[in-house]
């Protein structure tokens, strides 16, 4: 839920500042993008240089540096932001923030941002539960900010009660559930191929394609993204997922991708046939390394089962099937001809004579045509961006 999320992470002056060292690895860790604000006080807790480590990002705690002259600009910090997280906020920054105080770099920030705003307070038990806190912290919920509450537990003071800050791995997780709440795929399982097949003729060779798997791989990552449970089932592919929750399954050739993905398509809500599965593959494979003694060479090949076909046939009318064409001449007529075929949801369509488009690169472009024969064309875009594209209009769908 994290991933790619642009965090600005305020850190006021605490003894629970050590544990905003944690909770920053902890968010970097998740794939967050973390720049952090600390007051002059926190300072003589945590060093800027341990939040500058591990966030890998310079850490900002006065409004110029003058040595400099250069000026930290409190806008740009305030829209950079995803959204903004204060842990821990003491009881003097809680009041500040709340009540409009603008005298240091972290609070003329909070009161520039535009994103979600979230606070984890920290303090004794005495002073949490006076009322003049109390009354900021409601001041601040009411502005539309989400306190992430305070533990009970063995204060610094020697006090036993509530005010402790939440546990680092605890305020991550309360993070992600508020943005999963919202997501759209929120709930969704969905099965998705990637890559190409390989097609073995001995120990040694095979008939492949040149499918890298970007456009698979990335659309994964952005379906995971926003909150579907994810299982890619990938052919040979040099790609890597940064999203640790989505599950992987590899494959080589398109015989072990038909039955890995048969396997799960039962309980699939969404699935994403994007693998570029061999057609054909020989009939008979050498058991040892075929000698190339001969002039000519010929190899007898037969059909591979066609599994976006089989899935046709068997899908359920709540489930979502969705299959790529990548042509090279009478594209549309093509991909129309496949998606009443195969009984498909929706077909991705994509030619290999648009520059920029196809196997290996970087980018594609695509149109999207479903069931009603409405169709959508996109420009040249990275995969990335394909990919959001693509999930886009699934969530449009499911809406």
């Amino acid at each position: 839920m994290l991933e790619g999320k642009k965090i600005l992470l305020g850190v006021c002056g605490s003894i629970a500042s050590y544990k905003s060292a944690i909770l920053t690895r902890l968010l970097v860790k998740a794939g967050a993008d973390v720049k952090v604000i600390m007051t002059q006080d926190a300072t003589h807790f945590v060093t800027p240089l341990t939040f500058s480590t591990l966030s890998k990002n310079p850490v900002f705690s006065t409004y110029y540096k003058p040595e400099s002259g250069e000026w930290n600009n409190h806008v740009e910090l305030a829209l950079w932001a995803d959204f903004m997280l204060i842990a821990p906020i003491t009881a003097n920054t809680l009041a500040k923030v709340a009540n409009g105080i603008c005298d240091n770099l972290l609070a003329a920030v909070y009161l520039s941002a535009k994103c979600p705003v979230f606070f984890a307070p920290a303090m004794d038990l005495d002073m949490w539960i006076h009322p003049a806190v109390q009354r900021n912290v409601s001041l601040l919920e009411s502005y539309g900010n989400k306190q992430i509450k305070p533990s009970y537990g063995e204060l610094a003071s020697g006090l036993v009660g509530e005010g402790r800050m939440a546990e680092p791995e605890e305020i991550v997780a309360f993070l992600q559930n508020q943005f999963s709440l919202k997501l759209p795929l929120k709930g969704k399982k969905v099965l998705i191929t990637a890559g190409p097949t390989y097609e073995s003729i001995d120990p040694v060779r095979f008939i492949g394609n040149h499918s890298s798997g970007k456009m698979g791989f990335a659309l994964a990552e952005e379906l995971a993204r926003n909150g579907a449970s994810v299982t890619l089932v990938s052919g040979p592919s040099a790609q890597i997922l940064h999203t640790p929750s989505i599950r992987r399954i590899d494959v080589s050739s398109a015989e072990e991708m038909y039955h890995a993905v048969h396997q799960e398509f039962a309980d699939a809500d969404i699935m994403i046939m994007n693998a570029a599965v061999a057609d054909y593959r020989p009939k008979l494979v050498a058991s040892e390394k075929i000698k190339k003694n001969p002039s000519e060479f010929a190899i007898e090949l037969v059909k591979t089962r066609d599994i976006l076909s089989s899935l046709g046939e068997i899908k359920r009318d709540d489930q979502i099937l969705v299959g790529f064409a990548l042509e090279t001449n009478n594209e549309e007529e093509h991909a129309l001809a496949k998606l009443k075929k195969k009984n498909l949801d929706f077909i991705v369509l994509n030619s290999l004579k648009d520059e920029g488009a196809g196997f290996q690169g970087d980018t594609n472009k695509i149109t999207i045509i479903d069931r009603s024969l409405q169709k959508e064309t996109f420009p040249l875009k990275s995969k990335e961006e394909v990919a959001k594209d693509i999930v886009r209009k699934l969530a449009e769908h499911l809406s």
